[in-house]
């Protein structure tokens, strides 16, 4: 295991594993909720999720021209991951995908360095039912982009990862919440 994984699992394990009674996004109950904002969005998350991420795309062959996902968890994961591919190219851009259009000016669904056509991974920062990850993946196959595959930082190990094989898309994740210990 790499000092780069260890120190990432102890940063979530420090800044976004929380203890108690919750409802999830998918309408699951859980004894632990990961806010894995606080560890992506965080100077030293953004680093070690940048170079592990980038690094977990490049040794599956995936040869993306960007990478992003569902706004808001996927983006600071996108950004990390296109910062560090400046230090080893081929650089990556990012994009976001809103939950709903906009009504008004380019009435976009897709923001940023999207390009139709083009190879794309979707990221995700917490993957439980799959349920995100899925609508970026149904969004940027709209769009005619091809789907690479999906990156996570963290799955929990819930189902979420066969769902979305079942939609055709690989996953691979950072780390899980096995071994994070929730």
């Amino acid at each position: 295991m790499s000092a780069d994984l260890e120190a990432l699992d102890a940063l979530l394990r420090s800044r976004s594993l929380t203890h108690g009674d919750f409802v999830l996004s998918s309408g699951q109950r859980s004894t632990y909720y990961i806010d894995a904002r606080k560890t992506t969005m965080s100077a030293r998350g953004f680093s070690l999720i940048g170079r592990l991420g980038l690094d977990l795309i490049r040794r599956q062959g995936w040869e993306p021209r960007a990478v992003g996902g569902l706004t808001m968890g996927a983006d600071p994961v996108a950004y990390a991951v296109a910062n560090a591919s400046l230090a080893s190219p081929p650089e990556l851009d990012a994009f976001s995908v809103r939950k709903a259009a906009k009504d008004h000016g380019t009435r976009r669904l897709i923001e940023g360095n999207f390009t139709p056509g083009a190879p794309v991974v979707v990221i995700e920062d917490v993957i439980t039912s799959g349920g995100s990850a899925l609508q970026a993946i149904e969004a940027v196959r709209s769009e005619g982009a091809k789907v690479l595959g999906v990156l996570a930082v963290v799955d929990r190990e819930q189902g979420g990862r066969e769902a979305i094989r079942g939609a055709g898309a690989e996953v691979v994740s950072i780390t899980t919440i096995s071994r994070l210990g929730a």
